[in-house]
């Protein structure tokens, strides 16, 4: 896997990695070293908060969700393709990225039988990037896709790839809440970035509009980077800087409404975050977003737009109380209808077809 880190890809690896071992299977990560920021990466960083980042020497040792997972990882001393000596010989070889898929190909069969572990149609850099994960994705390998929305959208351009799809789930034990009423007045959360990638300022101009019509709405705010004056919150936003795990289900249930605006995201864990919180999501059609927001646990904003979202706001703080607690109620239920260990055992399934 790429480098260690908080982002919700690395959850996904730490947290199948952990529950792997727990059921009795021998599990090694490997990981690269984090690059060390070039001066003008390192200047955003220092103006977003993120003083260890911007700091952090090449090579460091990550402190991210596969090292604090209790399994076995290695790090590899510098920035650099993952090599055969890296590995230890296995049943099955997981790649995570589309580099590591690419270097994964060339490795013998010792190492195990390949799989591609898809968490996102990586051609965001565009131009030769996208040629080179277009091409890696014809690679002869096993590919899991964490939603059937990925798996459709990479198969538009590529044709079938046989892919099987298992679905990402969220920690239900961490990430839960008891019934509650809609607050007053109504509160809108969202996930803060510096970056237009996750969407926030989308995010600000929907609160904004939706506070014509609601104008008691409050807004919560949390994330890993720091609010800047170019990237600002809403006006009377409180926001929480890097809040621990065992705070992220009080943040959640204190929101009335969850939106999700994100330009590109793979999946969308918040989505399931909030809804196993009991909070309904108003969301773009953006990763699995799709397949999790119905009427029932929120609404699905077709057209992206702020105007749409802002829509969405005003409709779930507007309706009947007793409408949004059930949809409140439904959108706990999706969400705990499916957990880790469903999703584990549905990857070990695909696993043993490898086998047969």
């Amino acid at each position: 896997m790429p480098a260690d880190d908080l982002t919700g890809g690395n959850r996904v690896v730490a947290t199948y990695a952990r529950l792997l071992q727990a059921r009795g299977h021998r599990v090694q990560v490997v990981c690269n070293a984090p690059d060390r920021p070039g001066w003008r990466q390192r200047l955003r960083l220092l103006r977003r908060g993120a003083w260890q980042q911007a700091c952090r020497p090449a090579g460091a040792v990550p402190s991210g969700h596969v090292s604090r997972a209790g399994v076995p990882f290695h790090v590899l001393e510098r920035p650099r393709p993952v090599r055969a000596a890296d590995l230890p010989d296995a049943d099955v070889l997981v790649a995570s990225w589309w580099e590591t898929a690419r270097w994964m190909q060339d490795m013998p069969a010792s190492k195990g039988c390949k799989v591609h572990l898809l968490q996102g149609y990586e051609t965001w850099g565009g131009g030769d990037v996208r040629q080179q994960v277009q091409d890696t994705l014809r690679l002869p390998n096993c590919k899991i896709a964490i939603s059937e929305s990925l798996k459709r959208e990479i198969e538009a351009d590529l044709g079938s790839l046989g892919m099987f799809v298992v679905p990402n789930a969220v920690d239900l034990q961490l990430f839960d809440a008891p019934p509650r009423q809609r607050g007053m007045p109504p509160v809108v959360g969202f996930i803060y970035a510096g970056s237009p990638v996750k969407g926030s300022d989308r995010c600000r101009q929907a609160i904004e509009l939706a506070r014509r019509d609601l104008p008691e709405l409050r807004a919560l705010a949390f994330g890993a980077d720091l609010p800047t004056a170019d990237w600002p919150l809403p006006a009377d936003c409180r926001f929480v800087h890097r809040p621990e795990q065992a705070q992220l289900a009080a943040l959640y249930a204190q929101c009335d409404v969850w939106l999700f605006a994100s330009r590109l995201d793979s999946f969308g864990l918040p989505i399931l975050e909030a809804m196993a919180c009991r909070t309904p999501v108003v969301g773009v059609s953006v990763g699995a977003a799709p397949e999790l927001l119905t009427a029932e646990t929120g609404c699905l904003v077709a057209d992206g737009t702020d105007a749409g979202l802002a829509a969405g706001i005003v409709r779930l703080c507007s309706q009947p109380p007793e409408q949004w607690f059930r949809m409140s109620g439904h959108a706990h239920a999706k969400a705990h209808a499916y957990s880790w260990d469903d999703a584990t055992d549905r990857l070990l399934q695909v696993l043993e077809t490898l086998h047969d």
